[in-house]
């Protein structure tokens, strides 16, 4: 089945794109963008989700200030992505993830809910999951985690409080690259520490000599062999935890 572009909520607010399985649904997964937007690279993930039996839905972050955004690689589109993404609002996102969190409910067809996000969208996930009950965050090079200084992430960085993802039920599994140049490995290694700390059950995986981005569709980024190995591991946690 094609994906398409639905509303999630009241009219005239947040959209997501929605893929859904042609056969039996095995649960859903929440696909939280990097900050190029629902992209052909989003879309193309939503579609491996949903070959695999999982209803995928991305919402529109940016729907506020740019509605459908898609952007490339390219310098200026990057600047326009960095230009969206500090307009964005940490309350309003939280919002956002409910409503696109309600919607994979009504599709996981009695399985479980993933929230799975890159970079940006990493950092989506691990704030839902400190907000409302879902049973898998699935993070890859996730920034911000314990530090502010975009409005999207408030005075407030997300492991600060990681106590709550904890009762919230939801168990994390996160990858970055060892030369990740925005989530160093001295803060990936504090994270492990303090969702160790909070009761958080949770893997993070280190890949040695890769970057950050490395499992996007970026050239000078992809790491072929990382990329394979991580997906491995999360079409693994998403049989266990759905």
């Amino acid at each position: 089945m094609a994906g398409q572009w639905q509303e999630l909520g009241t009219p005239g607010g947040v959209e997501a794109y929605v893929h859904l399985p042609a056969g039996e649904v095995r649960g859903a997964v929440v696909v939280c963008s990097e900050l190029y937007g629902v992209n052909a690279y989003l879309r193309g993930v939503c579609a491996e989700l949903a070959e695999r039996g999982y209803a995928a839905v991305a919402p529109d972050f940016y729907w506020r200030t740019a509605r459908r955004t898609e952007l490339g690689y390219e310098a200026e589109e990057r600047e326009a992505g960095l230009v969206l993404m500090k307009a964005l609002d940490r309350d309003e996102l939280v919002s956002d993830a409910a409503e696109a969190l309600a919607r994979a409910r009504e599709l996981a067809g009695g399985g479980g809910v993933a929230f799975l996000g890159t970079s940006m969208g990493g950092h989506i996930a691990v704030r839902a999951a400190t907000e409302l009950r879902f049973e898998l965050a699935v993070v890859f090079y996730p920034g911000w985690l314990l530090n502010s200084g975009f409005p999207l992430v408030g005075p407030v960085p997300p492991l600060e409080t990681a106590e709550r993802i904890a009762a919230n039920g939801v168990h994390l599994l996160g990858f970055c690259g060892e030369l990740d140049h925005i989530l160093p490995p001295e803060e990936w290694q504090e994270a492990e520490r303090r969702l160790t700390a909070a009761g958080v059950g949770h893997e993070l995986i280190t890949y040695p000599g890769a970057r950050h981005g490395f499992a996007a569709d970026r050239p000078a980024d992809h790491d072929a062999g990382a990329t394979a190995d991580a997906w491995r591991r999360v079409h693994e946690a998403l049989t266990r935890h759905l």
